[in-house]
């Protein structure tokens, strides 16, 4: 009989909730009007079409530019430079100078001309990421060179390239090591687009590529649009061609900057909530948007505690420096300042149209078992992502929380809202490899990731807004968490679990019925229970060990081990 109680609670928790969402934790539902009639986007979009006129790498114009227009903004807004603050100063920021080991890069212009054909293929200004990062400039007046196009790349190991130009459908990083450091080319040409970004109906896109950097060599790359990949392709099965190619860049000692901006939390002011931007790359989307969203929060923030409407109780930080590279080190050199890191999360392709991008917003959620077994809702990106194990699952009740926020805001806007599972690649990792908690919050599919198409006109200035909202509505609940709170997201997390072991009740089934084994499914169960269980503890972190809470953890973990056991039952029948 109790196998049936419980299969039929399943059953009806399946019913009840297929079609909802996370509830909402109360201290959030006080604080969105609060945030809504502050956060407009405007800041962030202004940041956004600043930043995103700039081809972006550590320690070059574009970057530092950047770096001191985000300076200019907190300063406005009521932010003290660390070296001159006092402790009456709540806002605080301060810019990290480091020395690069290798030299920064920006390109001038460039140009590839098939000579005796007066368009040229590719120009500069209206393909910024054709030239390779890394790529030397030719000397005046350019490179006069025939073109070799290679189909099959390892055929240069029997080729004499010395002096020509190398064009393939490859990899550009390894056709140059190929065709220039190996093989003596002058230069390579290479076009390799991945399928998602459309490239025969954005047949101007050129990806942004690198190539080693080599000072003794001094050469350059060229990315090539599916475009000019076509015309090159088709002027040489008409014979011979020669290619006219211009390149100007500026490789130049500099130093790596970072910037951090800190709202002193008024009570426990070691703990701290980190949201984390980078300012390199050359997109608008990717990742300027980013950079606007985080200036936005912060100097909204700091206005309403400023003029009383709101205050916090633990530190709010924002970093914007070297995408992984920053964050690394935030987490890494101070050991005392990484334990008090309760939460991470990154802002990256946080802006888009998606009318114009495609995909949706998503957050990538920390490692739970999808990031395993990815069925049913739970899909990867066209990014991709690779099976973990269940040493690597990061059991947290971050996930589902930060889920039922932002979805909340949905709800209110009309905004679409989905998760993925654990990819990496961002500022979340980090993080996550340092034992704390985080999220990734973007977009994907884009069809102009990471192209010269990833222009201001495909961001959208509501999205950014809805974002900044769902981001500080969250925040700002974490912040001044107590037990009240997280009791809430105990039961937040109890409603989660119950609908998470209705859907694998049914994909279990439709596997078993595919002639998969009942002990592969029962496996999976037992990953979703442990991982929920260990998720529910989590919420401990929040405040000291209330022994009410303890109870209502333990009565929550009960529920969830008898629902998984009553799916575990139901598959043996």
């Amino acid at each position: 009989m109790l196998k049936n109680i419980r299969f039929y609670s399943i059953v009806l928790v399946s019913i009840l909730f297929s079609n909802s969402t996370n509830a909402q934790v109360a201290d959030s539902e006080n604080y969105f009007d609060l945030v809504t009639s502050e956060i407009t986007g405007d800041l962030a979009y202004e940041t956004t079409a600043f930043v995103e006129q700039y081809w972006r790498v550590v320690g070059n114009t574009g970057f530092n530019e950047s770096v001191y227009f985000i300076e200019d903004k907190l300063k406005k807004a009521g932010f003290v430079n660390e070296d001159v603050a006092t402790d009456k100063n709540r806002f605080t920021y301060r810019i990290e100078k480091r020395p690069l080991k290798h030299p920064t890069w920006e390109v001038v212009d460039a140009s590839v001309t098939i000579k005796g054909e007066e368009n040229p293929l590719l120009t500069q200004e209206t393909n910024r990421n054709m030239v390779a990062l890394n790529s030397y400039s030719t000397p005046k007046g350019g490179i006069e060179a025939d073109v070799v196009y290679i189909e099959n790349i390892y055929d240069l190991k029997n080729m004499d390239v010395k002096g020509k130009i190398v064009f393939a459908e490859t990899s550009l990083a390894f056709l140059y090591s190929m065709a220039v450091l190996q093989g003596g080319a002058v230069g390579v040409l290479a076009y390799n687009n991945p399928a998602y970004l459309q490239p025969e109906k954005n047949t101007t896109s050129i990806q942004f590529r690198s190539i080693p950097f080599k000072a003794e060599q001094q050469s350059w790359g060229i990315a090539m649009s599916y475009q000019a990949k076509e015309r090159l392709k088709k002027s040489l099965s008409k014979g011979k061609v020669r290619l006219q190619v211009n390149v100007e860049t500026k490789i130049y000692p500099s130093e790596e900057l970072t910037i951090v901006a800190d709202i002193k939390g008024s009570e426990v002011p070691k703990e701290r909530l980190v949201f984390s931007a980078h300012i390199q790359e050359p997109g608008a989307n990717d990742n300027a948007t980013g950079v606007g969203v985080a200036l936005e929060m912060a100097t909204k923030t700091a206005r309403l505690i400023e003029q009383g409407k709101f205050n916090i109780k633990r530190t709010l930080t924002f970093l914007w420096g070297d995408e992984i590279v920053s964050t690394g080190r935030y987490v890494k050199e101070d050991s005392s300042r990484a334990k008090a890191i309760k939460w991470g999360i990154s802002l990256d392709m946080v802006g888009e149209n998606t009318a114009i991008t495609g995909g949706t917003f998503l957050i990538e959620k920390m490692p739970d078992p999808s990031a395993i077994w990815t069925r049913g809702n739970d899909k990867h990106t066209e990014w991709g992502g690779r099976k973990m194990k269940l040493n690597e699952m990061k059991p947290h009740y971050l996930n589902d929380f930060l889920i039922g926020v932002f979805q909340e805001q949905g709800r209110r806007a009309n905004w679409v809202v989905n998760t993925n599972p654990f990819e990496g690649g961002s500022d979340h990792v980090p993080f996550l490899r340092s034992d704390i908690p985080s999220v990734l919050f973007w977009h994907f599919t884009d069809q102009f990731y990471h192209t010269d198409n990833d222009r201001l006109d495909k961001v959208s200035k509501e999205t950014l807004r809805n974002v900044s909202t769902a981001s500080l509505v969250s925040a700002y609940t974490l912040l001044n968490a107590d037990e009240t709170t997280a009791k809430d997201i105990i039961n937040n997390i109890e409603t989660a679990a119950l609908q998470r072991f209705a859907e694998e009740l049914k994909q279990s089934k439709l596997a078993i019925e595919k002639g998969e084994s009942i002990d592969s499914q029962i496996e999976i169960i037992k990953a979703w229970k442990d991982w929920y269980i260990k998720a529910i503890a989590t919420t401990t972190d929040m405040v000291s060990k209330d022994k009410k809470l303890l109870k209502t953890i333990k009565k929550t973990q009960d529920t969830i081990k008898a629902t998984a056991n009553g799916v575990i039952e139901e598959l043996e029948k």
